[in-house]
């Protein structure tokens, strides 16, 4: 077991905080709604006119930005935003489920294999969002029978601090991180609590085998929870290399001036495809429906790339600050391997880092 140093760090994880600076909100009219989304909004309204959404898809400042956008095309319905790590999300929502307590009406993680969990155990309620027809071809058809969806996807490659590391210098694959020369400068989430950490982890894991990591560990990685710690360690500047850098969340970092870059490994950026799904027994089932067909809008897609993130809508082009998956060598488990894989590489993981 190779040692390990650790940060600690608090989880963004209340949707108390007050959404004032980002990316614009887009709102509609309601006149421009569709007669179904009246119908919806119309019912949600009668309802309670709130949700509450349980999410790991993002970082708080994107998570909010969706939330605020929703309220303001449906005036009068109010989104509760609950931004974790996935497993976080997940430990908490079968929590509520044991308990026949869910306060959560859609539920947003980032490991697939919690959402094929969850509906084997009949956790979810049967939707197919009027817009799930209109994303992409490669976001569609994950749950035929209607359960859960994609509603958004991001990428993962390798990001730096250009302060202590030259573009000439940086890491240019995924190999690269095992140079003794970043030897206590590179930065990792952790498998057991960020879902883009475990699909990062199994995509090279099927790539390279767990011997990756067993030389990684050498070189005494600091390891957080949240992918976006890799982010925050780098604007301390107490990582030079994000070993696994949430691609979003650093692009937003670089356009606040922070001194960062990103790269995309020449042997594959990782893609992360995320579902979304109702609760069982939501009591606010109609605002919920009418969320998750926001999720799968236009406009939520617009949100996500003025956040340097994926479009899982055609008619939203990728942002011009950021490359595309589509312009991408790409690499991502199946869901069968991500169901089954996600658990064994936690255990691989503690057993290497000792965290």
């Amino acid at each position: 077991m190779f040692p390990v140093r650790r940060r600690n760090f608090i989880l963004g994880s209340s949707a108390l905080l007050a959404f004032g600076t980002g990316p614009k909100v887009l709102a509609q009219p309601a006149a421009s709604m569709t007669p179904h989304e009246k119908e919806l909004y119309d019912a949600a309204k009668k309802e309670g006119g709130e949700l509450t959404w349980y999410t790991a898809h993002s970082d708080d400042i994107t998570a909010q930005a969706l939330g605020r956008s929703f309220e303001s095309i449906y005036p009068g319905i109010k989104v509760n935003v609950l931004r974790t790590t996935a497993q976080v999300a997940y430990q908490r929502i079968t929590q509520e489920i044991k308990a026949s307590a869910v306060q959560c009406d859609v539920f947003s993680s980032t490991d697939l294999g919690h959402s094929v969990e969850l509906k084997a155990k009949g956790a979810f309620e049967k939707y197919i969002p009027e817009n799930a027809s209109k994303v992409l071809d490669i976001y569609k058809g994950y749950d035929p029978a209607g359960y859960y969806f994609v509603t958004s996807a991001g990428m993962i490659g390798i990001g730096y601090n250009t302060a202590k590391v030259k573009q000439a210098d940086a890491p240019k694959n995924w190999t690269d991180l095992l140079d003794p020369r970043w030897n206590n400068d590179i930065a990792l989430g952790h498998p057991g609590f960020s879902g883009y950490v475990g699909t990062w982890a199994l995509t090279l894991r099927n790539q390279y085998g767990w011997q990756f990591f067993e030389k990684l560990a050498k070189n005494n990685p600091r390891v957080g929870r949240s992918i976006n710690d890799t982010v925050t360690m780098l604007n301390a500047g107490e990582s030079a290399i994000a070993g696994c850098g949430p691609v979003g969340t650093l692009l937003e970092s670089v356009q606040k001036g922070n001194p960062l870059a990103m790269v995309y490994p020449t042997d594959g950026t990782v893609l992360i495809i995320a579902p979304s799904s109702i609760m069982k027994g939501s009591k606010h089932l109609n605002a919920a429906r009418l969320f998750m067909e926001f999720l799968m809008s236009a406009g939520a897609s617009q949100i996500w790339v003025d956040h340097f993130n994926e479009s899982i809508r055609p008619e939203i082009l990728a942002s011009k600050d950021a490359k595309s998956a589509k312009d991408l060598k790409i690499i991502r488990p199946t869901v069968a391997e991500i169901t089954k894989g996600i658990p064994e590489v936690i255990k691989q993981w503690r057993e290497t880092f000792g965290v």
